[in-house]
């Protein structure tokens, strides 16, 4: 009788073509993968700003990021019709043009951002002017004991203690990552408090008021902490 077949031991092997295709299948997604996590992440950005529910921002976002606005849509501003004002207690009333700010000096933080929601991307650098240099510019009288931020999507709103705000590592922040702040991102302008979680970096800044006292933002009005510091944070700081 002819011997039987022995039995395979290792189940069924994968054949040479079928694993160089398994290869290239995944070296094709790796490639793929920043265009994937591009085109969803302006998927979110294009869908948050007609949100006005914030549904959105619960939407799983590769890039950590994630995109929320509380109005239903925001204006674009640019070069052509950005401008900051400075007002409130202070001696010299200022407005700035993008163009102005980014003459101005400017300084790089590197810095965790984190949201109360639970997501955080490590080490994301920020440039800008400091908060601080602009305070300073205008001269804050001395009845000034905080700031209040307003954007311009005609909603939000921020606020800082002017110690919090004269810290060097808050920022009117004009670049992200390098780059410039897109719209989805709060762009052109948007204030950065590297210490605190990231509702404090107000997007869109339009305004900054030197109040008397702390008026608190859109989120404190709503239960959130005015001071916002993350775990760990140096709530000392160095002033400006």
């Amino acid at each position: 009788m002819a011997d039987k077949p022995k039995p395979r031991t290792g189940g069924t092997p994968v054949g040479r073509r079928a694993m160089l295709g398994m290869l290239g299948a995944g070296a094709a997604g790796l490639a793929a993968a920043p265009y994937l996590q591009k085109g969803w992440e302006n998927f979110l950005a294009a869908a948050s700003e007609g949100d006005a529910t914030g549904l959105t921002g619960l939407l799983p976002n590769p890039g950590g990021f994630r995109y929320y606005s509380v109005v239903g849509s925001v204006p674009h501003k640019d070069e052509t019709n950005y401008a900051l004002t400075l007002g409130g207690l202070v001696d010299r009333p200022r407005t700035y043009t993008l163009d102005q700010l980014r003459a101005m000096p400017r300084t790089r933080v590197v810095h965790d951002v984190v949201c109360t929601d639970g997501w955080r991307v490590e080490k994301t650098p920020f440039d800008g002017v400091r908060l601080a240099d602009l305070l300073d510019d205008a001269g804050v009288r001395s009845k000034g004991a905080a700031i209040r931020f307003t954007c311009f999507d005609g909603a939000y709103s921020e606020s800082l203690t002017l110690e919090q705000a004269r810290r060097s590592d808050v920022l009117v922040a004009l670049t992200m990552q390098d780059k410039p702040i897109t719209h989805a991102h709060g762009g052109p302008v948007r204030l950065y408090v590297a210490p605190m979680y990231f509702y404090k970096s107000a997007k869109w800044l339009s305004g900054i008021s030197v109040t008397d006292k702390v008026v608190p933002g859109y989120w404190e009005e709503r239960g959130y902490a005015v001071d916002g510091w993350l775990d760990g944070a140096d709530r000392q700081g160095d002033a400006a």
